[in-house]
């Protein structure tokens, strides 16, 4: 008698920002010009580079080291209109993300380095808050962000499943390694930062359209015959 595995993965767990919502490209437009304000030259691409998925602890250390300079606190307090602005306006869904949900039948939950607030706001000016109610964890309520595993598993034991039973969808290198070290598997979402600088592994896949997401989701899960 042939028996079938049960499928392999029970739960998907998201990034936020560059998965979910459109916000990295607007973010690094408007870092851009920030940095640019306070003295620090560079080029839209570099600093995306840097910038996908780092903490903001990590960015300010980074840019005072280019600065020169410590800034005081409060520092970015005369640019919070500025993203602001930039978000009211022009943040969007990640092409295809919404398909994307609608074509995958499994509990899931955001796992972002992102602080809740605007986790929560981003995600309900695109519409898809409803979606994602109650699943929402952040690194902000960590000991340590991306790349330790620590909103990962959080996000595992919110679903109550095992991490190694998890699918991770991430966008930065910072966020692969931390679910790779969460124990899951997971699928790297390139886009213009990220395409070539993936950690590698055999439990990382990389795509680039995200209309592919839940067709890669099933094969994950098709249970081999024993």
């Amino acid at each position: 008698m042939t028996l079938l595995a049960k499928p392999a993965y029970d739960a998907v767990v998201f990034d936020c920002d560059g998965v979910l919502v459109d916000s990295e490209r607007l973010a690094v437009e408007v870092t851009h010009r920030i940095v640019a304000d306070l003295g620090w030259e560079t080029d839209v691409e570099s600093l995306g580079r840097l910038l996908i998925g780092c903490s903001s602890e990590f960015f300010l250390a980074t840019l005072e080291e280019h600065l020169g300079r410590k800034l005081e606190p409060g520092w970015d307090a005369p640019y919070a209109g500025w993203r602001e602005d930039a978000f009211a306006g022009r943040l969007e869904v990640i092409p295809g993300i919404v398909a994307a949900l609608d074509g995958i039948d499994l509990p899931w939950a955001v796992a972002s380095n992102s602080r809740t607030a605007r986790i929560r706001s981003s995600l309900a000016t695109v519409g898809l808050l409803d979606r994602f109610e109650g699943r929402i964890c952040s690194a902000e309520d960590e000991a340590n962000g991306k790349p330790a595993p620590d909103v990962y598993l959080s996000a595992a034991r919110l679903l109550g499943v095992a991490p190694g039973r998890c699918i991770a969808v991430d966008d930065s290198p910072t966020g692969v390694l931390a679910a790779q070290r969460a124990g899951m598997f997971v699928l790297a979402f390139a886009d213009q930062f990220t395409a070539k600088d993936f950690p590698s592994g055999d439990r990382v896949r990389v795509f680039t359209d995200m209309r592919e997401l839940p067709r890669l989701v099933a094969e994950l899960r098709r249970p081999s015959a024993r």
